[in-house]
């Protein structure tokens, strides 16, 4: 195995140094679905010293188009995304220790996850988590490589790689209202491998040493467009999540999802922020032809989709019929509102 990682040793750049720097890294990715297990495929075979893969969901038929480490085996046996990663990854390379846990991340337990490691990798799909990780990242100083895909756009958008530089939280406002999801428009597998080509890259240049810009760089690979903006500019100076005051507002439960399993029914409740409602309208438009028998007023939108009911009110709330899971509630959410 000495002359495994030769070729990458031989890209000026990484080197034999930077080879030593990649096998003493710790990198744990948030989330097993396209982009986590792309990124965690390329990172166990760089040869990274250890990989921990967290993800709250399972393999369904729908993933194996654009999620690579899975097979339909996989399917068949419903594991959970987390643990056929694990199995997989650690098929590749037995040379690097690689973990696996089915876990929901929350504002309770997630300092407690990633502590100690060197980098954290995005590839959840919904900004409620994105936030939570965030904010954990900046006040443990881990940076955090935010990547994010659908249809056939993506993104890149390395955080906490420099003093100065904005967060996720920072770029909030500026950042379009999220309508579209992978269960609402789709998406193809080449832009999952690109934007994680991208991820990946970021977190070698950082972990070796190399120069890295923090730049919101986006790519639609159907239609050919490229842009790459400095977001340095945008640094919010009052930012609670990275200003020198910082209170870290999404570790605690105000401005997080609340959830509520309601008493004597089969629903569940989930409840946004204040300061991060959804609109009605834009909702609606999204959801046509993804959910059945829509109902759509200036006060909710209601709908069905699979086996259960949905009810979305203008305040922020959503009412999820037919489960006691909050896990079934918080996944339909993402599948529909990222």
């Amino acid at each position: 195995m000495s002359t495994r990682y030769s070729r990458q040793e031989l890209f000026t750049p990484i080197g034999a140094e930077g080879q030593k720097k990649i096998r003493q890294a710790k990198i744990f990715i948030l989330g097993a679905g396209a982009l986590g297990s792309s990124a965690g495929e390329m990172l166990v075979r760089a040869g990274v010293g250890q990989v921990t893969i967290v993800d709250r969901d399972i393999i369904e038929w729908t993933n194996l188009h654009r999620q690579q480490l899975y097979t339909e085996q996989d399917v068949v046996d419903q594991l959970p995304k987390a643990v056929a990663a694990k199995q997989r990854l650690a098929a590749i390379n037995s040379d690097v220790e690689v973990k696996g846990q089915v876990v929901d991340v929350t504002p309770d337990n997630v300092l407690n996850m990633i502590e100690g490691y060197d980098v954290i990798l995005d590839a959840t799909d919904n900004m409620e988590t994105r936030l939570i990780v965030n904010d954990a990242a900046l006040k443990l100083n881990i940076p955090f490589f935010m990547g994010a895909c659908v249809g056939s756009y993506g993104l890149t958008f390395p955080i906490g790689i420099e003093k100065n530089q904005p967060c996720l939280h920072c770029l909030l406002e500026m950042m379009p209202l999220q309508t579209m999801t992978c269960d609402t428009v789709g998406v193809i597998s080449p832009i999952v491998v690109t934007t994680a080509a991208r991820q990946v890259a970021d977190v070698l240049k950082y972990i070796t040493g190399n120069p890295l810009t923090p730049a919101l760089v986006s790519a639609d690979v159907w239609s050919g467009d490229r842009a790459s903006i400095d977001v340095r500019s945008l640094k919010k100076e009052l930012c609670p999540s990275c200003s020198a005051s910082a209170v870290y507002p999404f570790l605690t439960a105000k401005h997080s999802m609340q959830t509520a399993v309601l008493c004597g029914r089969d629903t569940v409740q989930l409840s946004w922020p204040k300061s991060r409602p959804f609109e009605l309208a834009a909702v609606a438009v999204s959801l046509r032809g993804t959910v059945s028998k829509m109902v759509y007023n200036p006060h909710l939108l209601a709908c069905e989709y699979g086996n259960h009911r949905l009810v979305l009110f203008r305040d922020g709330r959503m009412l999820v019929h037919g489960t006691k899971d909050i896990v079934v509630a918080k996944k339909i959410a993402a599948e529909l509102l990222g």
